[in-house]
């Protein structure tokens, strides 16, 4: 197992790097950039990316105007917009960017830094992309954890009555609920969710913004847990309506291919009753995959099924940090989300992988037929 571990460590690096340099590649062929979004901002009626570029002053480089730094050349320039500014503005611009580098030394540069989990500031903000991602990180988290834990606590019992009243009137409704509820977009639900409990046009039970109330720090701690899950309410259950769908339909088709094996008649044939074999026999060998695949699970739900339900209910995570850089050309924050992402992802794989062989020591990754 100690050389599977290290093969699989090994091939992360080259995972690692294939994703970053087509990742990066497609950045340097995608319109737009920071560059031409200060230009927009300095040919319109500027903003927020300006004053981070030029601290604040309304000026860069000594220049009074840049309105009226107009260069016969900066009609050729390569940015859109770009006309009527000095060129030396923008090369300046470039060069606070970085973007006076070729490509490959830019791409070099970030590799080495990433290696050293050196991931820069953020373009537009002023502050360190890992204090961002730190600060954004407890709303995923929460959100993650949660739904994960709602989809496997509904979907592993409901999925083993289903095994066991394989055919009844049970079963046959309670699978076109499941598919029903999977059909139903979670965002919509969100929306309706808002409408009947959140003050939209019925009740008004539940906060419609945050993860906690403006006074929690003054609460005590049985009071913060109550305002803490009073917020993750209407998001949990609007996540939760499919997500547990794939796991429940996958713990029925397991745990009915194991019900239906030669040592299950075996036990039966005992004497045991249907619960001895059941919970005693079935349970772990039906449960290797369900349970192995919960990292992953969580993963799925922490990175990938929370950017609608953070807008809706505007809570200010992960999902909505990603999607916001990448609409305002913030790449610092762009590739280090992406690095962490898909460092933490060939982790959990490894994980899922491990789990496999603790919940049954007969699967052995490093055996190979001949």
């Amino acid at each position: 197992m100690g050389a599977y571990i290290l093969r699989r460590l090994l091939l992360m690096v080259p995972t690692i790097f294939g994703i970053m340099a087509i990742s990066f590649a497609v950045i340097q062929f995608a319109p737009g950039g920071p560059v031409e979004r200060v230009i927009a901002d300095l040919t319109g009626q500027g903003g927020d990316a300006t004053d981070r570029i030029t601290g604040g002053s309304g000026d860069f480089g000594g220049q009074e105007d840049l309105g009226s730094s107009v260069e016969s050349s900066s009609s050729s320039s390569e940015y859109r917009g770009a006309q009527g500014l000095d060129p030396e503005f923008i090369a300046e611009l470039e060069r606070q960017f970085g973007f006076d580098k070729p490509p490959l030394q830019r791409f070099g540069l970030m590799i080495w830094n990433y290696i050293r989990f050196d991931f820069g500031e953020s373009y537009f903000r002023d502050i360190a992309v890992i204090d961002l991602i730190l600060e954004k990180m407890p709303v995923s988290i929460s959100l993650g954890i949660w739904i994960t834990l709602i989809s496997y606590g509904i979907s592993i019992p409901l999925g083993i009555r289903k095994a066991v009243k394989d055919g009844s009137t049970f079963d046959v409704w309670t699978s076109g609920a499941i598919i029903v509820a999977y059909a139903i977009p979670g965002f919509l639900f969100a929306i309706l969710l808002i409408v009947l409990f959140a003050g939209g046009s019925f009740f008004d039970w539940f906060p419609l913004r945050g993860l906690t109330s403006d006074n929690w720090s003054q609460l005590s701690w049985p009071a913060r847990i109550v305002d803490y899950f009073w917020h993750l309410t209407l998001p949990l259950t609007a996540m939760v309506l499919s997500a547990f769908a794939t796991s429940t339909l996958l713990t029925k088709n397991s745990f009915l291919d194991e019900i239906r094996k030669q040592y299950v008649i075996t036990a039966r044939a005992k004497g045991l009753n249907e619960r001895q074999v059941l919970y005693g026999h079935v349970f772990r060998n039906a449960m290797l995959i369900i349970i192995a695949g919960f990292p992953g699970a969580f993963i799925s739900a922490f990175f990938t099924g929370s950017l609608l339900i953070e807008t809706i209910f505007s809570l200010d995570g992960l999902g909505l940090l990603g999607f916001n850089s990448v609409v305002g050309r913030d790449y610092p924050v762009v590739f280090a989300t992406l690095y962490i992402f898909s460092l933490i992802g060939l982790l959990v794989g490894l994980l899922s992988d491990l789990m496999y062989t603790w919940i049954d020591p007969r699967i052995d990754f490093e055996r190979r037929d001949v």
